[in-house]
């Protein structure tokens, strides 16, 4: 009950989704509200970590009053709004536009271990059975198989020009080592003077990889595993390179590691990696790893040994070089980033 000289609350905004109203609060979008209804919502360009950028239309609703759809992704909501997200003709526009992306590139199948999203395109063609036969003509994209490096495959004729790596790069990892260049049917996602991606200021972290929704920029290590037998699991760990504690998901066929995602969840990371978080997981099934304690014999030659008599020595040859030299002899660095020296005592 509303005291005399209190002020009545402010109501809560809502708008008015497939019939139903939904509470919303400033500032939020109709995709993210939508999103959060559970409404499925199609989009290639969208990257929950990235600015909208509207390029795709496949998120596009009714909005009564409006003259033509909208795109929900850079629409801000207004209270009162009332937005169908799925009429036939919504629906009618989202399979034209996927058979004219269809129509351009050379496959729609690529290996999951391409990249993250690399499997986006590919469950919208299916969702909307999008005839690739429809519209034939010029294509765009031209891949760099010259390009060597030996982690980023650059396969531009996969391109949709949704510009998600190009955004990643810049927005999230502040490198701008990509970029677009050209015009229409000659767009193509480039590096500055249009060369190598190991002489641009690129850092090979793999988030342009890991955004790309066709497999146009995508993982050339996991690739190289693409024919070992086997189902793909995911174990969640965290990357053992340095103190950060980023969250990755290792994706393995059966007992060989064959890949490494960058987990979009993780409370350190939210999706990033550095270049050897992503791609520096050949030591784990190398044939030179460890895979048993080694101690120096009376011979000079390492030996196999086990666990305590391994421990038992090293601490006798600290112990050792403490009593020969003193205590400020010894020192330990732990981690990657770490800087503090700790003393024996």
């Amino acid at each position: 009950m509303i005291q005399q000289g209190q002020e009545e609350p402010a109501a809560i905004p809502t708008v008015n989704i497939d019939g139903a109203d939904v509470p919303f609060t400033g500032g939020e979008t109709l995709y993210e509200i939508c999103s959060r209804q559970k409404k499925d919502v199609p989009t290639l360009c969208y990257d929950p970590r990235l600015d909208p950028f509207g390029g795709c239309r496949l998120c596009v609703v009714e909005l009564e009053g409006a003259r033509n759809p909208v795109a929900s992704c850079t629409t801000r909501a207004t209270a009162g709004m009332k937005i169908r997200t799925a009429t036939e003709a919504i629906e009618r526009h989202r399979r034209t536009l996927m058979e004219l992306v269809v129509s351009e590139n050379r496959q729609v199948d690529v290996d999951e271990l391409a990249g993250y999203a690399s499997q986006e395109l590919k469950t919208l063609v299916e969702r909307y059975d999008a005839n690739r036969g429809r519209f034939q003509g010029r294509q765009s994209g031209q891949s760099r198989d010259d390009d060597d490096n030996p982690f980023i495959l650059r396969d531009y004729d996969q391109c949709i020009s949704c510009y998600r790596c190009v955004r990643v790069c810049a927005e999230q990892e502040g490198d701008h080592a990509i970029s677009v260049m050209n015009r229409g049917f000659d767009t193509r996602i480039t590096t500055e003077f249009n060369g190598l991606l190991r002489d641009s200021d690129c850092t090979f972290c793999g988030q342009c990889v890991q955004t790309c929704p066709t497999g146009a920029l995508a993982d050339k290590k996991a690739l190289k595993h693409a024919d070992v037998p086997g189902e793909i699991e995911k174990t969640r760990s965290v990357c053992p390179y340095c103190g950060v504690g980023c969250s990755v998901d290792l994706l393995s066929k059966g007992d060989k590691l064959v890949g490494v995602l960058p987990a979009m969840d993780g409370p350190a990371n939210e999706g990033a990696l550095c270049v050897k978080g992503q791609f520096a997981f050949g030591f784990v099934q190398h044939d030179d790893r460890l895979k048993t304690p080694m101690v120096r014999g009376d011979d000079g030659e390492l030996h196999a040994t086990d666990w305590d008599h391994a421990l038992d020595r090293a601490a006798a040859g600290l112990r050792a070089v403490v009593e020969c030299h003193g205590r400020e002899a010894l020192y330990a660095i732990a981690a990657g980033r770490s800087r503090r020296q700790f003393q024996s005592d």
